[in-house]
């Protein structure tokens, strides 16, 4: 009997539209390493899915460290915004990390989700 293969703890996230109350599809969000070198290093980039959803930002295993998620919302109809970036400091390992953005034209909020 093979033994399964243990979880990989990811980064993910999820972009919900609040004005509208529908998940924000297509949004473009690209992931950042900011504690291995002078400047930021891009790691990993994705759209959204139809959900507003990106299940695994990270593609490799989890490395404790600073991390940037940046959304790209320029797209986005009447948004006052066009780049929001969320920076994290990781240290446990061993769990996942879900960080949501509920986004409205004039105000967004942001959370360590689960």
């Amino acid at each position: 009997m093979a033994s399964a293969e243990p979880a990989r703890n990811t980064i993910s996230t999820h972009v919900l539209d609040t004005e509208r109350g529908v998940p924000a599809a297509g949004v473009h969000v690209t992931l950042y390493r900011l504690d291995v070198s002078a400047a930021p290093i891009r790691m990993t980039q994705a759209l959204t899915d139809a959900d507003g959803r990106i299940r695994d930002l990270l593609e490799r295993p989890l490395a404790a460290g600073e991390y940037r998620l940046e959304f790209d919302v320029a797209h986005e109809d009447g948004s006052f915004f066009t780049r929001i970036a969320v920076d994290l400091r990781i240290t446990d390992t061993g769990r996942s990390y879900h960080v949501p953005l509920l986004l409205a034209p004039y105000s967004m909020t942001t959370y360590r989700g689960s």
